[in-house]
């Protein structure tokens, strides 16, 4: 991202067989199937919440108003958490971009779906998401009609990722005592410019070499994060490059 290039992928001898597949988005799905399972619905529920701004924003432009795309996006992942679809998931789905992109097509194109899970939930929001900040962001701009709403879909779909990357360098950072440095150095992690060492040096206390390092050192960490969670979105490890290029790809065109 920003023109770097990014760090050798790890050797996937790391992540042998179960033990990997044990950390990717596909076992949260699978396991939620067990309705006695709490810990895996809690975690499927926060799966729903990390890629809320991809589907919403898909539904808006599919030509939905946005109180209307909220409903619709709300109905989804109510009819997810009570597993309607879940059974369908299998690991030979591949990415779990294109299973969530297939599921949510198949839920609008099926209204009864929709109506029913409006009428169990009551109008409850099944799961607790603070999503108005974003969401009025992506509701005050009309639909673009050059783009697809596939398209719109996987650009929110890496700026979730991206979102995710760096709240996780921030609680990091937040642990190790390091808050107002990340909170200095995180808007030059993805820049095209070279950052203003010497006023950010002089702000932090630091020598301009000391600031390189640092910023250096973060972004190392930032791409190896973003390989990290992609890498939970598909089902095999082998797939985690040619994934991570699709996506730097799509927000370069």
């Amino acid at each position: 991202m920003g023109g770097r290039q990014l760090p050798p992928a790890e050797e996937r001898s790391s992540h042998g067989g179960q033990a990997w597949f044990s950390t990717t988005h596909w076992s949260v799905v699978l396991k939620a199937r067990s309705p006695d399972d709490v810990e895996s619905q809690d975690a499927l529920a926060t799966l729903c919440q990390a890629y809320w701004s991809p589907i919403f924003s898909y539904i808006r432009h599919r030509g939905h108003d946005p109180e209307t795309a909220r409903d619709l996006t709300q109905g989804f992942f109510a009819a997810l958490l009570e597993r309607r679809g879940i059974a369908e998931a299998r690991r030979e789905r591949g990415r779990f971009r294109s299973f969530l992109l297939t599921s949510v097509k198949n839920f609008l194109a099926n209204e009864y779906d929709y109506q029913s899970a409006q009428k169990r939930g009551g109008g409850q929001t099944p799961i607790s998401i603070d999503a108005d900040a974003w969401e009025s962001a992506l509701s005050v701009q009309e639909p673009a009609t050059h783009l697809t709403p596939e398209t719109h879909f996987e650009k929110q779909w890496v700026l979730a990722l991206l979102d995710r990357a760096l709240l996780d360098l921030e609680k990091e950072a937040e642990r190790s005592g390091g808050l107002e440095r990340f909170g200095k150095l995180s808007a030059y992690l993805v820049s095209y410019d070279d950052p203003p060492y010497k006023p950010l040096a002089l702000d932090l206390g630091m020598t301009e070499s000391a600031v390189r390092v640092a910023l250096h050192r973060m972004r190392q960490k930032y791409c190896a994060k973003l390989r990290e969670l992609v890498a939970q979105t598909v089902d095999d490890p082998a797939k985690t490059e040619d994934e991570l290029r699709y996506l730097i790809n799509l927000m370069r065109a």
